[in-house]
């Protein structure tokens, strides 16, 4: 009898399988030079920039810039000067702008969604394309309509003189928001403590003056324009569901209202997360709205006023430093954002969440 003959195990890597690492490898070589010369090489001498005196003449490797470390990041940060206080303006006017777009945008942008995504609805195509409009149409027209419309003559306040109201001079309008209610209740002038102290060189009442009236019209023109697009997101995400699943719902009693929240919403947080996500890093890039209003101390943002430092006062180094001071905001708030929307284990929900998932298992949404 012979001894049983042993077989041979294949070598890993060997021929066919290095022959497809080499083929990939050079399938992709194209897309990684692009990458490197487009994109990380530029990023890499930005940042070198932001660290010299480099004023745009010649090349920024030239032997004559001079590196600077950290001083084009200590003069619009830590230091006194008329940078860091344009600087602390655009940061605080673009904060608000933020904190008002992104949410409203997104909640505008499901409610479209949700109403054209309705069966009993007539002309659903028509709807679709109306609210996705705006979104293709160039920024710079509709920054040209609404400009007349908000004008101190314009069709805006000949509708509220209609109605016995005196509308603003929008578009020249400095004051904040909240100082103009705070001045309602009397509050005129900065308490002593808020007059004081400070930071990026504004007052901490100058924080607090909220979006100016001119960053509000700004406000409305980005909700405008880009619920739209937003709208598209969800409308695929809501097709995505299935109709056993509202069926279920319907059969187990839920309510419209508890349907949405309970199942609806949470099978949205993919697209939830990807829509804040692009509505956050394109709200703290706003720049053409602002270039073709002639900008201005009430409407600067961190993305024009690096336009202005670089191209206009040749400050390549403080612009440079803005754009990376700006992708830092850009990381830390995406980061915090995807914080707040994770997935939540179930001994860390909320007490309407773990009685929504035992409904569920127990055979019924109550």
């Amino acid at each position: 009898m012979s001894a049983p003959r042993a077989t041979a195990r294949p070598r890993r890597g060997g021929g066919i399988r290095r022959g497809e690492a080499r083929a990939g490898y050079l399938f992709i070589a194209p897309a990684v030079i692009i990458a490197a010369v487009f994109l990380l090489i530029p990023i890499a001498l930005a940042f070198w920039v932001s660290l010299s005196d480099w004023n745009g003449f010649q090349s920024p490797l030239n032997e004559r810039v001079n590196f600077v470390g950290a001083d084009n990041y200590a003069a619009i940060t830590t230091e006194d000067t008329l940078q860091q206080r344009n600087f602390g303006r655009a940061v605080r006017n673009n904060l608000y702008y933020v904190l008002l777009v992104v949410p409203l945008q997104t909640a505008l942008a499901l409610f479209l969604a949700v109403q054209v995504n309705r069966a009993v609805l007539r002309g659903r195509g028509f709807f679709r394309t109306a609210f996705y409009f705006p979104s293709v149409t160039s920024s710079v027209a509709i920054v040209i309509v609404f400009q007349f419309l908000f004008l101190g003559t314009g069709a805006i306040n000949q509708i509220l003189a209609a109605f016995g109201a005196q509308g603003p001079n929008w578009l020249n309008d400095s004051r904040g928001l909240l100082h103009i209610l705070f001045g309602a209740f009397g509050a005129d002038s900065a308490p002593s403590a808020l007059a004081d102290g400070g930071m990026l060189g504004i007052s901490w009442w100058d924080w607090l003056a909220g979006p100016s009236v001119a960053m509000t019209v700004l406000i409305i023109l980005a909700i405008f324009t880009t619920s739209g697009t937003f709208m598209l997101l969800f409308l695929a995400a809501l097709q995505n569901i299935g109709s056993e699943i509202d069926e279920a719902a319907l059969m187990d009693g839920a309510g419209p209202w508890r349907k949405f929240f309970s199942i609806t919403l949470p099978m949205l947080r993919p697209t939830l997360f990807t829509v804040l996500t692009l509505g956050l890093i394109g709200s703290w890039q706003v720049f053409d709205q602002i270039y073709v209003l002639g900008g201005g101390a009430s409407i600067l943002t961190p993305a024009y006023l690096l336009y202005e430092t670089s191209f206009n006062e040749l400050q390549w180094g403080q612009g440079a430093a803005i754009a990376f001071i700006l992708f830092v905001f850009i990381i830390v708030l995406t980061l915090l954002q995807r914080w707040i929307l994770r997935e939540r284990s179930p001994k860390k929900r909320g007490y309407a969440q773990r009685a929504a998932s035992r409904n569920l298992t127990e055979g019924g949404v109550r």
